[in-house]
């Protein structure tokens, strides 16, 4: 339960996240969603190149952009599941279930 809480701050606190995963795929931009009982995720387009550079486990500096037009937080990031969603409005995309590993004080 306590881990439900800390996604639902995230959620509100953040609008989307950006990762750079090489040189040749630049930085990709993400809303931050509470969609997973796990906690947070991004929503992917299944055609989209990120998808075969993620794998499950996967730890990567992930740059938090603030609802409220503050700094951006750099955050180092787990992909928790990668999800497909064969119903509903999204799919064709898949679930990426991320969790925050270290968050910076301050």
């Amino acid at each position: 339960p306590e881990r439900r809480s800390e996604s639902r701050k995230v959620v509100d606190d953040y609008y989307s996240v950006e990762f750079t995963l090489s040189r040749e795929l630049p930085v990709h931009q993400f809303r931050v969603r509470d969609m997973s009982p796990l906690g947070l995720g991004i929503l992917v387009n299944e055609s989209s190149e990120v998808l075969k550079r993620l794998t499950v486990g996967d730890a990567l500096e992930m740059k938090f952009n603030p609802i409220n037009g503050s700094d951006a937080e750099c955050l180092k990031t787990e992909i928790r599941h990668i999800t497909r969603m064969d119903n509903g409005r999204f799919r064709g995309h898949y679930l990426v279930g991320i969790q925050i590993l270290e968050r910076s004080e301050g």
